[in-house]
């Protein structure tokens, strides 16, 4: 009678331990060159699965941390997405599952950001030219690339569909309602989709991010203006695109069991 490796059997027999249940999973992060979403197929990649990093322009960067992830392994791979042409999705995809035979978890990250409106000016003399393309590019996209993903989901009977929105899409910022628009969009794509896709195995959530520290918003933010929101978070810290990463590795793992249309902040209380 076999009954597996004994408590004195080597290490290298037993079973790796896999407790998000990722293994061999196919994941797809959208704008995974920027510092979330590098930190959320860091995080996938760790965990045992292969993941698609999904870059708009700088295909370098895509490749590098392709590499990085397991490239030559056939762990990793770099596929072109962007916001901005409405074939892109199907293309991204389609792509991942030529390769890998599904998309098993899609981590929505792109971005596209909008002018802040100026202080002093009105929401109604915002030309459309200006507004139209941010709510575009951040929700019609996302809705596509869901469509696209779902598919082969259904197909194994097992998904996990992570969205990420922002804390603007709750708790609102001044001189951005476009941009808050679109991403509050997510949650009500997360919580009407929920009821057509969870008897197929397939969960789907939101992480909205607050002010993350990422190479972006440490270059491009005031260090006055980092302090200030600093000392109004309660944790005493921002978040850190890995702050952000673990939650949506748990939201996107076999570890989240039933948690389906709901929204995750990570902002350290804020």
């Amino acid at each position: 009678m076999s009954g597996g490796p004994g408590p004195g059997a080597p290490a290298s027999v037993r079973p790796a331990p896999d407790p998000h249940g990722l293994r061999g999973k196919a994941v797809l992060v959208t704008g995974a060159t920027g510092g979330i979403g590098a930190a959320i197929a860091r995080r996938f990649s760790a965990e045992g699965a292969r993941v698609a990093v999904a870059f708009r322009s700088d295909r370098e960067a895509a490749e590098k941390l392709a590499a990085e992830l397991g490239a030559a392994e056939d762990r990793a791979l770099a596929v072109r997405y962007a916001l901005d042409e409405p074939g892109s999705p199907a293309r991204a995809v389609a792509e991942v599952e030529a390769r890998w035979g599904a998309v098993d978890v899609l981590v929505a990250n792109a971005v596209r950001w909008g002018v802040r409106r100026a202080p002093g000016s009105r929401f109604e003399d915002v030309p459309e030219d200006d507004w139209l393309p941010v709510v575009e590019a951040n929700l019609a996209p996302v809705i596509r690339t869901v469509q696209h993903s779902v598919r082969s989901m259904r197909r194994r009977g097992w998904g996990r569909i992570v969205l990420i929105s922002s804390h603007n899409a709750l708790g609102g910022n001044p001189g951005q309602e476009f941009y808050g628009s679109a991403k509050a969009g997510l949650h009500g794509l997360a919580r009407s989709l929920m009821w057509d896709v969870g008897q197929d195995g397939i969960l789907v959530n939101v992480v909205c991010p607050g002010l993350t520290t990422t190479e972006r918003v440490n270059s491009g933010l005031p260090e006055a203006v980092r302090a200030r929101e600093t000392a109004a978070t309660p944790t005493g810290r921002l978040s850190d695109p890995d702050d952000v990463a673990r939650a949506v590795l748990f939201l996107g793992s076999a570890a989240n069991g039933n948690i389906t249309g709901e929204s995750l902040t990570v902002t350290g209380g804020r």
